[in-house]
This record gives structure tokens, C-alpha cells and sequence, in this order.
């Protein structure tokens, strides 16, 4: 059993609580090509750019503009926010990443994503939904569950903290500097890496391995068992990275509310950052 099975839902469960008032849908994307052609009835949409990080910018969002954009999207501190995409959950996961920072305690993920919701012929509507505007208080950033580049710096080579690197094996390894003017790794990172997908080439989705093929998680059992494989366990801090933190923070999720890890944090300046720094070590994979 996960150790926190509210913090992800079923789509018969969405499905059950389309027009229940303390829930609210937010599809995340990109941009709203795909929510404009259909979306889960009374789902709203955010901009990863823009409605997670600051429009034009690396950073989240700040206080006060969080506030001020769950206040817009009839958000209330005591509301259920279920999110979702049509991307694998990656940017989905990041959202709620978000509103854990500032301390929203009712948020999951869709189990199996916008596909899965598809896939089973489940409503969708073109509906844009009228909001009643709330009044928002968020906490304080908690910074246990972020790590800036000087954390990660500070820590390489610690026996007590591992580093994981979520892109795959290519950019890993140097091979392919995606994100950065060089390839590479954060030294002492290992690499549990996500495959990219196509289909006659061109890029279908990232298969991430802690998911199903349908994008639904793997069992708690087989993602312990997944992590003790590479050495990942419980009693060390644990930080995730990848090309812009839409993988990690997914992987960040798995290890934090699926599998309880109680010391994890996202790097989300991953190697968009690291890998266009002057004063940082890189290493590489040897051939």
C-alpha cells in the first residue's frame, strides 16, 4: 500500500466527483491546444509557464502570486485540487510540487493522466467553467522540499544524501547536452532514467519508470524494489533532478508520498541550470 494513497486518484474516483463543490480540476499543459479541444468537465487550465513558473522565468511562483492565482481559480485552502495532463503527469507533478511548497494540503494526481481518461471514453468537454473567486492564505515556502543549486553543490559526495539524475542514459552520460551548453551529470548522481518515446519519429511521450505502459504507478512493493535496486533507501536525503524538473518532480513524488521518504527535495533549476554553470563540476560517463 502507498504510504499516502490520497495524494493520487482513479479515474472512476474523478469521475464519481465531476460536480462535487470542494473539488477542483486543473488540467496543465504547455499551452491550451489540447484542454481547448476537450477536458474533464469542470476543469480549469494553467500554463506550465506562467501558472507554475513565473512567466519568462526559471522560478516558481511566488507567495503572494500563488495566492492570487488559486484565489482567481475558486481555490480554497480547504479545497481538493486534483491535477492532471496529457504529458505523462510530468507537468502535473510539478504543480502539485507547487502547491505542497506552500503548504495546500488536499492535492493528488490522476492516476494514468489525461490518456487514461481518454483512453476509457470518459466525458470531456470544451467548456471553459464559470469561477466564483475565493479569498486564498498560503504558508510560508517550506523549504525542505526544494533544493537551490548550492544545496546540491554542498552535498555532492555526502554518504547520507543521494542524488538522482531522472533524464536518460544519453543526456546522462554527456552524450546529448539537451538543456545545456554541456552534457553530462551533477558528479556523484545515479542515473534511474526515463525513456523517450516516438512514434514515426516524432516524440510520443516519456515512459518513466516508475509507471505502468498506461501511466498509471507501479505497486508500492514494486517501486521499493525498484529504489533498493540502486541504492536509494529511506534513512538518506534524497534530490531529484532532470532537464527542467518535470521528470524529477514526478520521481519526487513517487519517492515522497507513494513510498514515504521522509528527506526529499527537487532541484528544479536540474541541468537547465547545472549545465550552463561556469563555477560547477560535470561529470561524465567514460567510453
Amino acid at each position: 500500500m502507498y504510504a499516502y494513497p490520497e495524494m493520487l486518484v482513479s479515474t472512476q474516483w474523478a469521475a464519481d466527483h465531476l460536480n462535487h463543490p470542494d473539488v477542483r480540476f486543473v488540467e496543465v499543459g504547455f499551452n491550451a491546444q489540447a484542454y481547448d479541444s476537450g477536458h474533464i468537465p469542470g476543469a480549469i487550465f494553467w500554463a506550465w509557464g506562467g501558472h507554475v513558473l513565473r512567466a519568462g522565468s526559471r522560478d516558481i511562483l511566488g507567495k503572494a502570486e500563488l495566492e492570487s492565482q488559486l484565489s482567481r481559480a475558486g481555490i480554497a485552502n480547504d479545497t481538493t485540487v486534483v491535477f492532471y495532463d496529457g504529458t505523462s503527469n510530468l507537468l502535473a507533478a510539478m504543480a502539485l510540487w507547487l502547491l505542497r511548497i506552500y503548504g495546500h494540503q488536499h492535492v493528488c494526481l490522476l492516476d494514468g493522466s489525461r490518456e487514461k481518461w481518454t483512453n476509457e471514453n470518459r466525458p470531456l468537454s470544451t467548456d471553459v467553467p464559470v469561477i466564483q473567486p475565493t479569498t486564498y492564505h498560503a504558508a510560508e515556502p517550506d523549504s525542505a522540499l526544494r533544493a537551490h543549486r548550492d544545496y546540491v553543490r554542498d552535498h555532492i559526495g555526502s554518504a547520507d544524501h543521494v542524488l538522482i539524475d531522472t533524464r536518460p542514459v544519453a543526456m546522462y552520460a554527456g552524450d546529448d547536452a539537451m538543456g545545456g551548453t554541456v552534457g553530462g551529470h551533477i558528479p556523484g548522481a545515479i542515473n534511474i532514467p526515463a525513456v523517450m518515446e516516438t512514434e514515426n519519429g516524432q516524440f510520443r511521450r516519456w515512459a518513466t519508470p516508475t509507471t505502468h505502459a498506461d501511466g498509471t504507478f507501479k505497486s508500492a512493493d514494486d517501486l521499493r524494489a525498484l529504489f533498493s535496486d540502486f541504492g536509494v533507501s529511506p534513512d538518506k536525503s534524497v534530490v531529484t533532478y532532470c532537464v527542467r524538473g518535470g521528470l524529477s518532480t514526478h520521481m519526487w513524488f513517487v519517492l515522497k508520498y507513494l513510498l514515504g521518504y521522509p528527506d526529499v527535495r527537487e532541484y528544479d533549476g536540474s541541468w537547465a541550470e547545472w549545465g550552463n554553470l561556469s563555477d560547477v563540476r560535470i561529470a561524465r560517463v567514460a567510453k
